[in-house]
């Protein structure tokens, strides 16, 4: 088997090769990452059959055209990636009987589910999670074979959905207890309850098709909408292990899935007007392209997670193991194929030289190979074309005077690339502008700080940035320039979105709207009233005896709720 390559098999690229018209740059290779009969793994490798379809409730066997779904894993017998399942291939047709199920199901707000009682929906809820940790170990294990995530990050991301989903039912708690009940304003009574606010239409990422999808499907579920979800091509296999599951949990239509092309399926269900709300975790350009599809967008409510080219800025004091440690962390997690991920690191110009020397020893020594080895931090890509546009990315650089400095940057074994620390980088170079999501690691030099606030200001992105430095007059300033363009900014930290509980927003072309545990209950809801003057005595009854009445004003505890009549 060809899993972890050694040192030998490398080449140090240490100046720009020649580049011509007739020679286009080429990373170097080695042999594929891959598996054959001999690896203890072959026989646990999966294959999902998603030729099937989760459309008003009911699960069917599809017998349209289809795509085969492969593993960045190779296999050593043919030397292509493996076939690790199918997916059904629907086309317009199909995505419109899919959204007008969701639609008979949302029943203009009349269905079984958004008047189900709030208490009700969470016990669905809980249900299913019940249901699908039984299916843990086989979504894990699809989750490193699909998208090659390692052993130990593949059993994060679905026991963090879990934990998800616990938190943010347990935070809905809380906050109907602090906001429900009867208060009594200049005279008139009133209780205010959030509510569903119709179909969603719901896209997530490959990248973490569990956990970020989750993040905002759940919440979208517990307030009462109706949910069509189009699962991702590359990373969609998961969640066909999931159709039974949320079939049987939640009343007929609920929730159901389409797949196949997102353009040949995603226009024609937002023309048909039928959408309410929008959540889609992508590519900004794909995003505008979504939006307007709708004949109404005035009452299209949209949940964007974009684009970001998140920047790392390293400062004349910074403590330089800090600072190489968390941007090796921030630029290669998951191969760098993160949002949050440190996508360009601009270093002081004093202190350039030795921050590169150690970034490139310390991105060198980290261990690759496939997910299943043991402490493999660096794993095969998952989407086929990447490979070639990182290269074209690196490319660009070494032609236009960079160079990749660390000990085999750039090798690709199959779908696995070690990753390219790539110095000096300038703006006349593709990768100070394009986000690379993949394990090419950019660092430019400034000598003012004024030159940081430039790039900050000229980005499209605004999603997050990471400051070393141990100065609170260094700091002070980036801060106060970075609030108004980020929507986080850490301090001697990579970049990240966790914990749960905190706002996860952007600016500009990364974001709209913000993510948390309590926001993204706010996001896919809007706040109901029901009032009257308090004085009359008809409604002061009313008010007492609704709430055991109204599956929309019943309690979830057994404690009363706030009454100030």
């Amino acid at each position: 088997r060809h899993g972890s390559l050694p040192h030998s098999m490398f080449v140090l690229l240490l100046a720009p090769p020649l580049i011509s018209a007739s020679a286009p740059f080429a990373l170097p290779t080695a042999p594929p990452a891959s598996v054959d009969a001999s690896d203890s793994m072959w026989d646990s490798r999966p294959f999902v059959d998603g030729r099937k379809t989760c459309i008003g409730g009911k699960v069917e066997a599809w017998s349209g055209p289809s795509e085969e779904v492969t593993s960045p894993v190779f296999d050593a017998r043919t030397g292509k990636r493996l076939v690790i399942g199918q997916l059904a291939t629907m086309g317009e047709v199909d995505a419109v009987r899919a959204v007008e199920a969701s639609a008979a199901a949302w029943d203009r707000g009349q269905g079984a589910w958004p008047q189900m009682s709030l208490a009700e929906r969470i016990e669905r809820v809980e249900g299913a999670v019940a249901a699908l940790k039984e299916r843990r170990d086989e979504i894990v294990n699809v989750l490193m074979w699909e998208i090659a995530k390692n052993s130990a990050d593949a059993a994060a991301e679905f026991d963090r959905t879990v934990a998800f989903i616990g938190k943010t039912i347990e935070t809905l708690r809380r906050l109907d207890e602090e906001s429900a009940g009867w208060r009594v304003v200049s005279g008139v009574m009133a209780f205010v309850r959030r509510a569903a606010v119709g179909v969603m239409m719901l896209l997530g990422p490959y990248n973490y098709p569990f956990n970020e999808t989750y993040a905002a499907l759940i919440p979208a579920l517990l307030m009462g909408n109706v949910v069509l979800m189009k699962i991702p091509n590359v990373g969609g296999l998961a969640h066909v292990l999931t159709f039974e599951v949320w079939a049987e949990a939640l009343p007929k239509g609920t929730l159901s899935f389409i797949s196949g092309s997102g353009r040949a399926t995603v226009p024609p269900v937002m023309r048909t007007g039928l959408v309410d709300v929008l959540g889609f975790i992508g590519g900004s350009k794909a995003g505008d392209a979504i939006l307007k599809e709708h004949p109404a967008p005035h009452r299209l409510k949209a949940f964007l997670q974009l684009d970001a080219k998140n920047l790392g800025v390293v400062a004349p004091d910074a403590d330089l193991d800090v600072a190489v440690g968390q941007c090796v962390v921030g630029s290669t997690s998951y191969n760098g194929q993160r949002c949050t991920a440190i996508k360009l690191i601009l270093v002081h110009h004093s202190i350039a030289d030795e921050f590169v020397r150690r970034l490139a020893s310390a991105v060198a020594a980290l261990p690759r190979g496939l997910p299943w080895e043991e402490g493999v931090l660096i794993t095969p890509l998952p989407e086929p074309k990447k490979p070639a546009y990182l290269a074209e990315l690196v490319g660009d650089a070494v032609a236009k005077g960079a160079r990749v400095v660390n000990e085999g940057g750039g090798t690709l074994a199959g779908a696995l690339m070690t990753p390219a620390v790539v110095f000096p980088v300038s703006r006349e170079m593709r990768l100070w502008h394009e986000e690379q999501f993949g394990p090419v690691i950019p660092v430019g030099v400034y000598r003012d700080e004024a030159e940081v606030v430039e790039y900050v200001r000229s980005s499209p992105f605004g999603q997050q940035a990471a400051l070393f430095t141990q100065s609170t007059d260094a700091a002070a300033p980036l801060i106060d320039a970075l609030s108004t363009s980020v929507g986080r900014i850490n301090l001697n930290t990579q970049c990240g979105r966790s914990p749960d509980e905190l706002p996860f927003s952007g600016r500009r072309s990364s974001a709209l709207g913000t993510m948390s545990v309590s926001e993204a209950l706010r996001v896919f809801s809007t706040e109901t009233v029901v009032a009257g003057k308090a004085a009359q005595e008809p409604n002061r009854r009313l008010a007492k005896e609704l709430p055991s009445s109204s599956a929309f004003m019943r309690a979830l505890a057994d404690t009363p709720y706030r009454d100030e009549l």
